[in-house]
């Protein structure tokens, strides 16, 4: 049996016409809500016209007020974003000086000097050359004189009177050639009286005025003839004299040049008016006279950080190097900049000598005058808890660059300083005057017999400083030590001798991560690493130079090198020798910032010139001040003096000889094996007390043995020269050394 479905459907519900009802209809409001819940799921339920009212309005909901309200009665009234007749805020124009800066009071000596200078240089120049402008001013007065007479002899001819009669006699014009011949006969007759009076005039005032005219005169007359003769005589592009002084090339700005460099970088379009740069100040020199300088307004959209990666496009368009423009921000808006063009590159300009010549007393806590920036600005240095890392290619200024900062630390009789030259070169010898531990090369030489030893002494000397500073510092009363850390008064304090400032110098540290010996190696770079980040705080600061920052050694060496290199916290970069020694100098920051030490300009002028990052938030390109051999040598002559007088002459300065603050065994034993791989007990024991008699003098093969053992190091059978005794092999040394540095966590 078939059912009919549609039968049983309700009748649809037209919702429109119920809609148009809704007002007739009354809302149920009366509805039991038990009937609700009698309601079988999913029957069809009539709906009232309220019902249909509400679900139609179920879903709009204003989530926002009407903006468009604009009735005073509400409190809603609508404002424009420009009110009429606000002034809008500007900053004040900057004022021109009254007086030139270069007539000021404190400049006038300088610039009467350099006037009277460039005027006697121009006196002494046409001087040594005045008997040849004589010659030259003969020359060209007679070959005016010739040049006259020429011209009065074709003035009388009557030029062009030839091509008139040939023009004639062409035509057949005989009419016409005759008037022509008789107008050019009475010219030249005319003119021919004319030239007869001027020179029977000369013929008799001549005379005349050689007799009775005053010699003064005379002089004046025949020179004022003789230099308008010279005038009229002399070639085309000659002078009479030469140039003393030749100016040099600069460029004086205009707002169109400015303009086309902006546009030719991409820095707006001049034709869409949003988009074109203005000036937001007058052009005007600098305050040093050295260039020009003009704010500059981008357009919108563009920035200071679009203005600094086009600044070399920005030097093409205006014709200079790159090195002769400089932008910096302005703090009215990130849109706005103040470019500066210098005259001349300011990089090959030479700094001058270091102010140290004086031979005063510094202080280490106050920052060196390390130099001069591109705009002539002194750079400052400090050293108080920094470690300094100077790179750069072998003879573009490195090592004056680190001996200048040595220096600064040599005039405070307060500081103590270690000196560690890897390369043994002269540059460091007259450091020993003041230095309580130096040291030179990285083997046996005639200024240092035992290196090695003696970097590993005082490398222990300064960790064992660096312990006892610590504890100190934690043992003294609130008042004197207030944020429990090393302070000038302290280091300067007579009670306190323990907590002065150590300076540790490495020059070409990398030549002792690259010694023949591995284990010697790792060792040095345990103990530099170690110095590095707990001795800034004890007052053990580090200045590290090097040619080759980066791969230096192998393992343990490479890692332990390049957290040693990496750790400084200032750095300069002079003439690099590609990016990756530039990004080692600098760091991998640098680089990405745009500073890259390989792209310094070359040559002789350019020595001494570097980058200078992470001593403040800015990075000056350096040119820094000059301290030759002989100017050191006077500087540290007057340190020793004053330490002398202080009675703070100490270490090797002081004549005491650099010792072993500890010995260590395994390292002393696999020392003295040099080549051996292995020795008898006896032989290791002669040889300590040979080579290290201040640790080993008087010591037996059996507390050699002794020691060894209990460092896990077994005594094994040695044949040696024919002879089978008890001894050590040098890889067990080795593998002990090696436990031992795991089980210390290094």
């Amino acid at each position: 049996m078939t059912e009919n479905h549609a039968e049983n459907l309700p009748e649809p519900i037209d919702l429109e016409a119920r809609r148009a009802r809704r007002d007739d209809a009354p809302q149920d409001t009366t509805r039991d809500a038990a009937s609700d819940r009698d309601d079988s799921a999913g029957a069809v339920v009539p709906l009232s016209a309220g019902d249909v009212e509400r679900m139609d309005t179920a879903y709009e909901v204003a989530l926002d007020e009407d903006l468009t309200d604009d009735d005073p009665a509400t409190g809603k009234v609508l404002v424009p974003v420009d009110v009429p007749g606000v002034a809008v805020p500007v900053q004040e124009g900057a004022r021109q000086p009254i007086i030139p800066v270069h007539l000021l009071p404190g400049n006038l000596r300088g610039t009467i000097s350099r006037a009277l200078a460039q005027a006697g240089h121009v006196t002494l120049f046409h001087a040594v050359r005045s008997p040849w402008y004589g010659i030259k001013l003969a020359w060209f007065a007679g070959r005016g004189f010739t040049r006259l007479v020429r011209n009065q002899i074709r003035w009388w001819w009557v030029p062009g009177a030839e091509t008139l009669h040939q023009k004639a006699a062409d035509e057949k014009a005989f009419k016409e050639w005759s008037q022509i011949h008789r107008q050019v006969k009475a010219t030249r007759a005319w003119r021919g009286g004319v030239l007869a009076a001027q020179n029977i005039g000369l013929a008799v005032s001549a005379p005349v005025a050689l007799n009775m005219a005053p010699t003064a005169a005379l002089l004046a007359a025949g020179a004022g003839a003789v230099g308008a003769l010279a005038h009229y005589g002399r070639p085309a592009g000659q002078t009479l004299v030469g140039t003393a002084v030749v100016a040099p090339r600069f460029r004086k700005l205009n707002s169109d040049i400015v303009l086309r460099a902006y546009y030719a970088a991409g820095l707006g379009n001049p034709d869409k008016t949003d988009k074109q740069v203005n000036f937001g100040s007058t052009m005007s020199r600098d305050r040093s006279n050295t260039g020009t300088e003009v704010l500059i307004d981008l357009p919108w959209g563009l920035g200071w950080s679009d203005a600094l990666k086009a600044r070399e496009k920005i030097a093409s368009g205006l014709d200079v190097h790159e090195r002769q423009v400089f932008l910096s921000p302005d703090d009215s808006s990130s849109r706005r900049h103040k470019l500066f063009v210098a005259d001349v590159d300011p990089l090959g300009i030479p700094a001058g000598r270091t102010d140290m010549l004086d031979c005063k007393r510094r202080s280490v806590w106050n920052p060196v005058r390390f130099g001069l920036d591109e705009r002539g600005n002194v750079v400052w240095l400090s050293l108080p808890w920094f470690s300094v890392l100077v790179g750069a290619q072998p003879r573009k200024g490195k090592t004056f660059s680190a001996r200048l900062i040595a220096l600064h630390a040599a005039l405070d009789p307060h500081v103590k300083l270690i000196i560690a030259d890897g390369k043994n070169s002269p540059d460091w010898l007259a450091f020993r005057k003041v230095a309580h531990r130096i040291i030179f090369g990285e083997v046996p030489n005639v200024n240092d017999s035992d290196p090695i030893g003696h970097l590993l002494a005082a490398l222990d000397e300064v960790l064992d400083h660096i312990v006892k500073v610590n504890d100190l510092l934690t043992t003294l009363p609130v008042e004197v030590c207030p944020n429990g850390t090393l302070t000038e008064e302290l280091a300067r304090d007579p009670r306190y001798p323990e907590l002065r400032v150590w300076i540790l110098v490495m020059e070409e540290f990398q030549k002792y991560f690259e010694t023949e010996d591995q284990e010697v190696n790792k060792q040095i770079a345990r103990k530099l690493s170690m110095i590095q980040a707990v001795g800034p705080s004890a007052g053990v600061w580090l200045l590290s130079s090097s040619q080759k920052p980066s791969g230096v050694g192998a393992g343990d060496v490479q890692r332990l090198f390049n957290r040693f290199r990496d750790n400084h916290t200032v750095r300069f970069a002079l003439k690099c020798g590609n990016r990756d020694v530039s990004m080692a100098v600098l760091g991998g920051d640098a680089y990405s910032e745009g500073y890259d030490a390989s792209t310094l300009p070359v040559g002789d002028k350019f020595k001494g010139v570097g980058y200078l990052y992470g001593a403040t938030d800015a990075t000056p390109t350096v040119r820094t001040f000059l301290a030759d051999a002989s100017d050191a040598d006077k500087i540290l002559t007057a340190a020793r003096k004053q330490r002398e007088a202080l009675n703070l002459l100490t270490g090797e300065a002081a004549g005491e000889q650099i010792e072993r603050a500890s010995r260590d065994v395994l390292a002393d034993i696999l020392t003295v094996l040099g080549a051996d791989t292995a020795a008898h007990w006896e032989a290791i024991a002669g040889r300590l007390a040979e080579q290290m008699p201040e640790q080993y003098d008087g010591t037996t093969p059996d507390a050699i043995s002794a020691q060894a053992r209990a460092l896990k190091v077994p005594s094994r059978d040695v044949k040696r020269d024919g002879v089978n005794r008890k001894g050590a092999r040098a890889d067990d040394i080795r593998a002990a050394i090696e436990r031992r540095n795991n089980i210390n966590g290094a």
